[in-house]
């Protein structure tokens, strides 16, 4: 069922507002809005936009209970810095996993199914009732990410997705990250500019992508949480998380 959303003429023309701008207006327009964020490498960026607005908007973080130690505890300590105070954790359900993957190794076999079952499902869930979800994309990111709009409509459920970085580079990111000294993530040093699950994210090596170490040695570029249904349509490469 499609949720209710606001007409597109009335977000349009924020797109090419700056980023903390953009969100400021659009929030309001959307209506009932979350960000989900991973607590990944540039995730502070967005976390301190979104805490200078309000810092009650719920942000919903994943954990997929294969995230590294590293990541869990920046996330506490991101949060604490920034004063957020919805914080949302959610995780695959037990059941599911019992069923599908009781020795946690389903990433070895179908790296598919296992994104489906610890990310792809877990958001659904978390997005039930929300008329918009904030995401930190770029595109620069990767190649399924170079058509990257500010903003989306979901076709299935008529949510809409507010890409706010969308535009910016490394650059802008190292930058804000700087002018507002804000924590990095600790594995970023080691050579992570993207991270993941613990057993898929691997370090990336000089001038491959941000996001090459992610599904090291396979096809697959995305977990899923972006596209319709969680799977990637070859003609909507734009709508890759």
């Amino acid at each position: 069922m499609k949720m209710p959303a606001p007409h597109d003429d009335l977000l349009r023309p924020l797109a090419h507002l700056p980023a903390p701008d953009f969100l400021a207006r659009a929030v309001p327009r959307v209506g009932k809005v979350a960000m989900v964020s991973s607590f990944g490498a540039d995730s502070a960026v967005l976390l301190h936009m979104v805490a200078q607005i309000d810092r009650a908007l719920p942000v919903i973080f994943i954990d997929t209970l294969a995230l590294f130690p590293e990541t869990l505890a920046y996330q506490r300590d991101l949060a604490q810095h920034l004063g957020l105070r919805d914080i949302r954790h959610v995780t695959p359900d037990r059941g599911a996993l019992f069923t599908h993957d009781p020795d946690a190794l389903l990433h070895l076999s179908d790296r598919e199914s296992c994104c489906q079952l610890r990310k792809v499902e877990p958001l659904a869930r978390a997005l039930h009732g929300f008329d918009g979800w904030i995401t930190g994309r770029k595109r620069y990111q990767a190649e399924t990410r170079a058509s990257l709009l500010p903003i989306e409509r979901e076709p299935e459920t008529g949510r809409i997705r507010l890409n706010p970085l969308a535009a910016w580079t490394a650059a802008d990111i190292a930058a804000y990250l700087d002018r507002h000294a804000l924590p990095r993530h600790p594995l970023v040093t080691r050579g992570y500019p993207s991270i993941g699950c613990q057993p898929c994210t691997s370090p990336v090596r000089s001038g491959e992508d941000p996001r090459a170490g992610r599904w090291r040695g396979s096809a697959k570029t995305e977990c899923g949480i972006h596209f319709t249904g969680g799977m990637m349509h070859p003609d909507r490469k734009d709508s890759a998380a």
